[in-house]
Formats: C-alpha cells, structure tokens, sequence
C-alpha cells in the first residue's frame, strides 16, 4: 500500500511541476502569434488575455488556481457533453456566482472526493483496479455533483419560466392595449412580478437603464433564457416600432404559448396514464408465469421418469 501511495504522489507532483514549469518561458516557447500580436494594429489573434495571471506575474495562490480551475473545469464538462457556456447558465437562474468562482468550487468538490475516495480504498484495502477507480472516480464525482446541480436548477428555472409566460405574455397585451409603451409595460411587469418572468423582465429593464434599446435587451433575455416561447414573444415584441397593434398580436402569442402548454400537459398525463398499468401489468404475470411453471415442471418429471 505505501508503494502505491508514494506512485501516486509522484504522478501528482509530476503533474504539478509541468503545469508550473509549462508557464515558464524557458520551457515553454512563445508561439508566432503571441510574439508578434503587440506589434499588430487591432490584433486579436493572441491567444493569452493580457489579464490572465501566469506564475510570474501572479502574487497571490488564487491567481493561479483560478484560470486553472475554469480551463479544467470547461474542458472537463466538454468532454461530458455540457457545451453550454457556463456562464450563460449562471446567469439564467440568477446566480451570484461568476464562472471562474464557480469552476473553483467545483474543484475544491473535486480536492474532497479525491480525498475521500483515495480514504475509502485505504480503509476497505483495496488495490489495483478496484482501487484506482475509487481514486479517480471520486473527484469526477465531485466535479459532476456540482453540474448537475446547476444543470438541474437551470432546466427548472426553464420550466418555471415557461409555466408563467403565459399569463406575462397577457398581461403585457392587455397593457399594450391600454397605451402603455413596450418599455412602461415591462418595467410595470417587473415591478409586480415575483416569479421567474418577473426577475427577467428586471434585468431586461435594467439593461435598458443602462442603455441599450429594447430591442437589444429582449433578444439578450431570448438567448439567456434559452426557451423556444419567449423566443417568439421577442420576436413579436421587437415589431414594436413597425406595428400598430402590438398589444394584439402579443395577446394572440399568449394563446399559442398557453395552447402549446396545455399540449404538453396532456402529454404528460397521457404517459403517467400509460405509466400506471406497467406495475399492473408486472403483478398479473408474474402469478401467471408461476402458476404456468408449476404444470410444466411437473409434466416434465413425470416424462423422465417414464
């Protein structure tokens, strides 16, 4: 056991020296792009920010951990098949989290579950394969712990957003309707709203408040939220200068989002209906095999026999 604690430690440090020595520049040789990108008039091709801290210039450990920690962390969630950003996501279900301090929780989930993994095949006297899976697979535990977590409250913030949009996209017609402008209509929305429509329309105000038109706010609200209905009412809501009944046509948007949710709710309690009878179904034949099983065993000992 201490030969392969003492394998495992060197393959670690291993790992750690080449990322540190890998940032040094005597082991590491700048690429053509990176030399020659100061030198070019509106150059985007280099490939390291100015603001990303190297071993060098950083002074703090958490200058270091962070870049490493979001690299690791979006190359790992590739790899799983998560290609939404994410930060997109954070920013969806309002998170106060960025995404570097994110990618840093995750790791330190990741530190504990390789921690608590390499303890478990210690304890238990584990070794070879058996062992090696408990040590790799604890920090992938961790690591994907923590993105199911914002997966999952991602797609339920979706849903939430889908459930009320109806009852928005009305509420938003009746107030076009009225002679409210698009911009008075949401803010009012915002103000009186306390679900997860209600949250997006404040930032959308905000955005607004901050300068940019409400065209431009609503599509960034469309591709944060990333649901097929608010797509469309964006949609709708962006002819506000071209149509002279917007409050109408909002309300009809309205109708289809509800008829679409009523769509999927009978498609829900269609399959839950059909989901019933497999238990139903399980109880009757198994008794049935049983009791089919019994003659026949039987009928075949008596052949034997003769």
């Amino acid at each position: 056991m201490t030969g392969r604690l003492v394998a495992l430690a060197a393959l670690t440090a291993f790992a750690g020296w080449a990322l540190v020595l890998g940032e040094l520049p005597w082991f590491r040789r700048r690429s053509l792009v990176d030399r020659i990108g100061p030198y070019v008039s509106g150059s985007r091709g280099v490939s390291r920010r100015a603001d990303t801290p190297t071993v060098r210039s950083a002074t703090t450990w958490r200058e270091l951990l962070e870049p490493f920690a979001r690299q690791l962390g979006g190359r790992v969630a590739v790899l799983f098949g998560v290609t939404e950003p994410v930060a997109v996501r954070l920013r969806r279900v309002h998170s106060p989290l960025s995404s570097t301090e994110f990618r840093v929780r995750q790791l330190a989930w990741s530190g504990v579950g390789l921690v608590g993994g390499t303890l478990f095949a210690t304890l238990l006297g584990l070794a070879g394969p058996l062992a090696l899976l408990f040590v790799m697979g604890g920090p992938l535990l961790g690591f994907l712990v923590v993105e199911q977590g914002l997966a999952t409250e991602s797609d339920r913030w979706k849903r939430r957003l889908f459930l009320e949009l109806p009852v928005v996209a009305e509420q938003l017609g009746m107030l076009l309707g009225a002679g409210y402008s698009l911009s008075a209509a949401l803010s009012r929305l915002a103000e009186r709203g306390r679900g997860a429509c209600g949250r997006d329309l404040g930032r959308v105000c905000d955005r607004i408040g901050h300068g940019l038109t409400e065209t431009a706010a609503l599509r960034e609200w469309a591709e944060v939220a990333d649901v097929p209905a608010v797509h469309r009412l964006v949609n709708v809501l962006t002819l506000n200068r071209k149509a002279g009944d917007l409050g109408r046509l909002t309300s009809e948007e309205a109708r289809s989002i509800r008829r679409e949710l009523h769509r999927q709710l009978v498609a829900t309690m269609e399959r839950r209906g059909q989901q019933v009878w497999i238990p139903v179904t399980v109880a009757a034949l198994v008794p049935g095999v049983i009791f089919l099983a019994v003659p026949f065993v039987e009928a075949l000992r008596l052949f034997s026999e003769a």
